[in-house]
């Protein structure tokens, strides 16, 4: 994924309301949309050089939205959560997830479980349906480690019940993990943070719904998910 326009550089100055993100550039401070409901933890420091995108509609109230932040030098994280079904649906059309090739047709945000929408419904004559949903991470400490979630999601883990759900049907169901970062090689459930989310991957582990972790190349020109990440559940 090519960004369509030249991204806005600048310093970050405050993150707050979930939404929202005062950055100063060399145009003076701007607000910008946030797009990360998430704690954003060790991604939102005062001072951390980020890069805005301008909104396609130019009546929108924030006229920037916060894409990439730099949290030490040379690594770029994407925290856009938005752009992650995009680059999973890149990977998986272009040939690079061999779990998930063999299915002509994509659907996105498809209603399924209790209430829920799958972020993609992968499906092919003759196979079952391949339920995928895609997890933006994020957050990762020293060593190489990215972790989900950096907050309490009990969303996440209803649909990795639903998921199983799906399994217990005949379906297929995978999850992804969206490493919107350079220097990560694993992911773990962030037990710490979220006990609940962690007991719900095992489960789901346990009930046959397939984990998956793909790593971007990230740069203020674009993203690509190139990398396999393994899949840590200790």
């Amino acid at each position: 994924m090519l960004f369509p326009t030249p991204l806005l550089e600048g310093r970050l100055v405050r993150r707050y309301q979930r939404f929202l993100a005062d950055v100063e550039t060399a145009d003076g401070l701007v607000t910008a949309h946030c797009p990360n409901t998430g704690s954003m933890q060790g991604c939102k420091d005062a001072g951390m050089r980020v890069w805005l995108s301008p909104a396609d509609n130019p009546a929108r109230k924030l006229r920037w939205t916060w894409e990439l932040v730099e949290t030490a030098p040379g690594v770029i994280v994407g925290v856009h959560t938005g752009r992650s079904n995009g680059l999973v649906r890149e990977a998986i059309e272009a040939g690079t997830v061999p779990e998930l090739t063999g299915y002509p047709t994509i659907r996105p945000e498809q209603k399924y479980g209790e209430g829920s929408r799958i972020d993609l419904l992968l499906q092919a004559p003759g196979r079952p349906d391949c339920y995928v949903e895609v997890k933006n991470v994020t957050a990762a400490v020293e060593g190489g480690v990215g972790y989900f979630p950096d907050a309490v999601t009990t969303r996440g883990a209803k649909h990795l019940r639903e998921m199983s759900a799906m399994v217990a049907a005949g379906s297929r169901a995978v999850l992804v993990f969206c490493v919107q970062r350079g220097d990560v090689t694993e992911v773990r459930p962030a037990d710490p943070i979220d006990p609940a989310y962690g007991q719900a991957l095992r489960d789901a582990l346990a009930a046959g719904v397939e984990v998956i972790a793909l790593g971007a190349t990230v740069s203020p020109e674009g993203i690509t998910l190139e990398r396999r990440l393994a899949v840590v559940v200790p």
